[in-house]
């Protein structure tokens, strides 16, 4: 076996060598399977093997003293092992390279894949790599000594880490405790959570504030949802009964599904292949959106030959071929200049909101009534919208209110119809109904030309120059990026007969649903999500 494996050649891509009893021995590569030798394996071959090896743990698995590879045992009723699967390690470098802006934000990572698809490599790297390169104090939980080898030292790939060992697998999760109580670390290294108490010590140590990089069972985020034992890394699962608007508003049924608390792991990747992950950088918001049975929105990263990494973000589906009138430029109109096609966003940039990803525009000056400045700026901040506070109403572009206050100061509401500020006025102050309102003056803004609607119920919104094109892309922009990711229904600018009609035939190609709603010259078209 020694002499058939001497060459270059049939080293180059071994994944593991499988000894059976009464078989003839073979190595297996990604694709294939290559025989050594014609002589089938006896009990004494397999007792030398046993000889050289270091004691096998509670999981059947042994491994040779300052190496990374693991052997595990196949035993008969007796306990006498009868097969060997001898899983080849190495200490791969340039892994890290496909998350490694995600370790400089100090999140906890979960990493998911299909076994065999490098899970184990990556997580080494990482490790050695908070270690060694952030100066960071790092706690490998190693339960089968596969992260850092077989012995009492470990491996030189996990750099400047500290291994701490588990005797037994039922144990990993005192072993994850004891590690945050005793040695004080600032991450935390774990490979394979499979059970609910591990993952109970996961969520323990998170919101003791350590970061956690692990790995999971599971081929993509979907199947931990699915898992009741491990969903909890993601947040959980709850049932949860809407009343009879909430319930019409969403047109689902009455009990539905809905995440149950912040999720362990804020960043989760999905390891499809060794040069193919998808990263998923709000896992709490991904998971919102696989409950309400939507589309997420993953960023693809794939490392090519040459090794450099190409990033791109996967939108919702769109359909293909797009009409003719949807791509060919529109004939110039007297009136405003034709709305720019928006580019496409940075794959390196987090997730776009609605706002972030269209065109470019000054921020939007807000003068709240009723609402404090600091839940303003909150509110921005979590969605990244290019919104700006203001003290006065003098330097606002829009008044935004809480239902009842601004008709508590007369003087004020004068001074904003005065200056032409578009007033709107929202139910409450939560941050959802902050987010959602300063959403919407975006998307109208953007959607109008640059100006921002007037909410006030007594001072509807002005009929704005038709510009088909400008009415096309209000409406692409809506659909992309408020109908299919967010699952709301959007209410576009008031337009002629025949540019509705442009718009409801693009709605249409997106496989959604539209209505007109107006009269006279403010008909304008609502579109549904499916």
């Amino acid at each position: 076996m020694q002499r058939a494996l001497a060459g270059p050649e049939q080293r180059e891509g071994l994944l593991e060598v499988v000894l059976d009893l009464g078989r003839v021995p073979e190595a297996r590569y990604p694709g294939r399977v290559l025989a050594l030798g014609a002589d089938a394996i006896e009990r004494s071959d397999l007792a030398a093997v046993l000889q050289r090896l270091g004691p096998f743990g509670g999981d059947n698995r042994a491994g040779i003293e300052r190496t990374l590879h693991r052997i595990s045992a196949i035993r008969n009723r007796t306990g006498d092992v009868v097969g060997l699967t001898c899983r080849v390690g190495r200490a791969v470098f340039g892994t890290v390279a496909m998350v490694r802006d995600l370790l400089d934000t100090g999140q906890s990572l979960l990493l998911m894949g299909r076994p065999g698809v490098g899970k184990t490599t990556a997580l080494r790297e990482i490790a050695r790599v908070l270690a060694d390169d952030l100066q960071r104090r790092v706690v490998v939980i190693d339960t089968s000594n596969e992260i850092a080898g077989d012995g009492d030292i470990p491996h030189p790939a996990i750099g400047r880490a500290r291994r701490m060992q588990v005797a037994r697998p039922e144990l990993q999760h005192q072993v994850m405790i004891e590690a945050v109580e005793n040695h004080m670390p600032e991450v935390i290294v774990i490979d394979e959570i499979g059970t609910e108490l591990e993952a109970q010590a996961a969520r323990t140590i998170a919101e003791r504030g350590v970061m956690l990089v692990a790995t999971a069972h599971g081929n993509e985020l979907a199947n931990l949802i699915r898992n009741p034992t491990l969903s909890d890394l993601v947040g959980g699962i709850q049932s949860v009964t809407l009343g009879d608007e909430e319930a019409r508003r969403r047109r689902t049924q009455k009990t539905v599904l809905e995440r149950a608390a912040e999720p362990t792991f804020p960043l989760a990747v999905e390891m499809h292949s060794r040069h193919r992950w998808l990263v998923h950088r709000d896992v709490a918001g991904t998971v919102d959106l696989l409950l309400r049975g939507q589309l997420s929105h993953p960023q693809v990263r794939e490392l090519g030959r040459d090794g450099r990494l190409v990033l791109r973000d996967e939108g919702p589906l769109r359909p293909a071929p797009p009409p003719a009138w949807a791509t060919a430029p529109a004939p110039r109109r007297p009136g405003p200049a034709p709305l720019a096609m928006v580019p496409l966003p940075d794959p390196a940039a987090p997730r776009p909101t609605v706002a972030s990803a269209s065109l470019a525009v000054p921020a939007l000056r807000v003068f709240g009534v009723g609402l404090a400045a600091q839940q303003l700026e909150e509110a921005v901040r979590r969605r990244q919208l290019p919104v700006q506070v203001v003290e006065e109403p003098e330097q606002a572009d829009a008044v935004l209110s809480v239902r009842g206050q601004l008709g508590l100061d007369p003087e004020l509401r004068r001074q904003a119809r005065d200056l032409g500020l578009p007033i709107l006025v929202i139910k409450s102050d939560t941050p959802h109904q902050l987010q959602r309102a300063m959403e919407r003056l975006l998307e109208r803004r953007q959607g109008g030309g640059g100006e921002a609607p007037r909410e006030d119920p007594a001072s509807p919104a002005a009929v704005r120059p038709d510009d088909a094109h400008a009415a096309l892309e209000e409406c692409r922009l809506a659909v992309e990026q408020v109908v299919l990711p967010q699952g709301r229904p959007v209410e576009l600018l008031p337009r002629s007969e025949a540019v509705r009609g442009l718009q409801a035939e693009l709605v249409h190609h997106y496989g959604l649903r539209s209505a007109v709603f107006g009269r006279g010259r403010q008909q304008r078209l609502r579109v549904f999500p499916a």
